[in-house]
């Protein structure tokens, strides 16, 4: 079921019973300003990024982990990839507010980075963060990806990340 563990977390696939408690994290408003563009997403567009996040598992083997602290059932946040175009997956996360500065979305991240370059064959992920998210582009960083460029789209300022498989260098 592509469980993961790190020191203090234990990662999940995200599941259609999730729905609910997603939905409110990916409304708060600290969670959707840098994952949305600051839109509130509708329960339905919820729905739809936890079902591709399934069909995902199922044909890929990646997709939305949650991720929670050990021995707890609150959601601390999320970690995953997902394939947006025909290039390789993009990494993302997200921490609930009352959990930032724990550590946990650079634990999280790497849990999900050595599952997909140990099981994935995958050989390098890329990764995009709003440049004005400086949260998101430490965890970047302290995980080991590379800024590879900077662009703008829809008239915010993204960066652009990439990481390789370590056993393989920097071979695409």
């Amino acid at each position: 079921m592509n469980l993961l563990h790190s020191d203090r977390l234990y990662l999940r696939p995200c599941q259609i019973a999730d729905l609910d408690s997603l939905h409110n994290l990916w409304c708060d408003a600290d969670i959707r300003r840098f994952l949305f563009d600051d839109r509130q997403i509708s329960r339905e567009e919820a729905q739809g990024f936890i079902e591709a996040s399934i069909t995902s598992f199922s044909n890929q083997g990646y997709g939305i982990w949650l991720f929670f602290e050990n021995h707890s059932n609150q959601i601390a946040g999320f970690a995953g990839l997902l394939q947006f175009s025909e290039e390789l997956p993009s990494l993302i996360f997200g921490v609930r507010p009352q959990f930032w500065g724990r550590g946990y979305a650079t634990e999280a991240t790497l849990a999900v980075l050595d599952y997909a370059f140990a099981n994935l064959d995958l050989k390098y992920i890329v990764a995009d963060v709003d440049e004005p998210n400086d949260r998101s582009i430490r965890v970047l960083n302290k995980i080991g990806m590379s800024r590879i460029k900077r662009d703008i789209v829809n008239e915010r300022p993204l960066l652009y990340y990439e990481i390789y498989d370590p056993t393989r260098g920097n071979r695409k």
